[in-house]
Formats: C-alpha cells, sequence, structure tokens
C-alpha cells in the first residue's frame, strides 16, 4: 500500500510505502521527522505508479496546472518521452565549451584520491579512518589518511584536533569516535 502524504513544516508531498506500518516518516525536503498516524494521507493506492500519478495530479492542482495536467500522458510515459528527446551529459558538456572525456577523467581522478562515501576533506579521511580500523592507534590512523592522500603528520593533528573537539576520544593508546 502506497500512499501520497504531505509535510505539515513546507507542504511537500512524497509517497510513503506502508504507512500503516511505519511509526514515523521523514519529509525528504525539510528532513522534519512525522508521526505516520498524523500525517494527511491525501491519496492510498495499491500500486505505486497509481500512487505517483495521483502525487502528479495533486502537484499540479497546487500549482494551478490542473487543466494542463489533465491533457498530459501518464507520469511514466512522460518521463520516457522526457529521456528520449533529452539532452545527455556528453552533449550539454561539449555544449558548454567543456571537454565531455576530460571532465569523465578529472572525475576518476578524483575519486581514486578519496575513499568512497567521504566528501575527500582531510578530516573527513581521519574521521573514516576512525570508523572503518578496529581499535586504531595514531599510527594506524597516520597510515590510512597517507594511504589516501593525507600526509601522516597532517592526520596525526586532525586526530589530535578532533579529540580536543571532543569529536574523538582515546584510551590506552587507541582512539575512537564519539
Amino acid at each position: 500500500m502506497y500512499a501520497v502524504v504531505g509535510c505539515t513544516d513546507c507542504e511537500h508531498l512524497w509517497l510513503l510505502k506502508d504507512a500503516r506500518a511505519a511509526e514515523t516518516a521523514t519529509c525528504p525536503r525539510c528532513g522534519r521527522t512525522h508521526q505516520t498516524k498524523k500525517l494527511r494521507r491525501f491519496v492510498e493506492e495499491e500500486d505505486r505508479e497509481a500512487a505517483r500519478q495521483a502525487r502528479a495530479a495533486l502537484l499540479a492542482k497546487q500549482g494551478g496546472n490542473s487543466e494542463a495536467f489533465s491533457e498530459t500522458a501518464h507520469v511514466a510515459e512522460m518521463e520516457r518521452e522526457i529521456d528520449d528527446s533529452g539532452v545527455d551529459d556528453a552533449e550539454y558538456l561539449e555544449g558548454s565549451g567543456l571537454d565531455a572525456d576530460e571532465v569523465e577523467a578529472a572525475g576518476e581522478r578524483a575519486s581514486q584520491g578519496t575513499h568512497a562515501g567521504s566528501s575527500g576533506s582531510q578530516i573527513d579521511v581521519v574521521r573514516d579512518a576512525l570508523r572503518e580500523c578496529d581499535a586504531p592507534t595514531a599510527d594506524d590512523i597516520a597510515a590510512y589518511a597517507d594511504e589516501r592522500g593525507v600526509p601522516s603528520e597532517k592526520a596525526r593533528e586532525l586526530l589530535s584536533k578532533l579529540t580536543r573537539r571532543g569529536e574523538a576520544s582515546e584510551s590506552r593508546g587507541t582512539y575512537r569516535l564519539l
């Protein structure tokens, strides 16, 4: 069962699967957590596509575009049409004066220098080391960071900074993220 629900703060409408089973739901736009029993259910459908269509109709009505929406195809069909007629990434980049191959190569170089899931900043690499290493010592963290492009000495400084801030703790030579 899918329900179209709305946020009481930002008025965003979204699909919620199993609204009756979940205790809470988080608005994807503003991040507010709601008790599902208190959320207004505008539409409930067994089929996800039917719920998507109902949400699209509600959004059109909310924006004053009900008439235009009634003349359009089903939401899924509209997405296919947009995908078929849209500009692909390479064409967009070339049209902007950029070399698509160079952009792709730069992205690959950047992803090789950082750990997946981290933002790539030096302090994030140290945080990742604290999360991923078992009972890490300062040497373990420095080695982890060094493998990811952060100099060992800089990693030790950042570890000290995290400890002073209270974001990490040290006990008997091992560190952990708080």
